[in-house]
């Protein structure tokens, strides 16, 4: 009986592993594909700049940096540190440029267009924020 416990939790074990690799297969797969990518075209001599605008590109349209950020968040206690470091940032420029659009359609003459930009760009800043907060604190499962 001993021995059959045991085997049940070498085969929970192996099944944990599977379903990981299995989940997460793709995303393994096209970092596998971007870093060969650059490798290839840096061997070749393609300029640097063309490069990262290349791996940005297909990144965001294969969605790998957020299946990056899905693998970063499950380290355990650190993971979801490293990615909120790297999220808090985008949300602080995409608001920094709403600014710097800003004084530029004050100095137009667009204020009423300005007023319903910035209200639309709080709205979608509220919005996440309030989606994060009740999606931690109502779990899916």
């Amino acid at each position: 009986m001993n021995k059959q416990s045991e085997n049940t939790s070498q085969s929970k074990t192996v099944t944990k592993k599977k379903n990981y690799f299995q989940q997460y297969w793709i995303v393994i797969l096209l970092w596998f594909i971007i870093a060969g990518g650059i490798v290839l075209l840096l061997h070749f001599g393609v300029d640097k700049k063309l490069v990262a605008i290349i791996t940005v590109t297909f990144g965001l349209f294969t969605k790998a940096f957020v299946g990056l950020g899905a693998i970063i968040a499950l380290i355990p206690i650190v993971g979801p540190l490293i990615v909120n470091v790297f999220a808090i940032p985008f949300f602080w420029i995409l608001n920094g440029l709403g600014y710097f659009v800003s004084v530029i359609a004050i100095k137009k003459g667009y204020s009423k267009d300005l007023v319903r930009s910035r209200v639309l760009t709080i709205a979608l800043l509220v919005g996440v924020l309030l989606g994060y907060v009740l999606g931690n604190l109502i779990p899916i499962r």
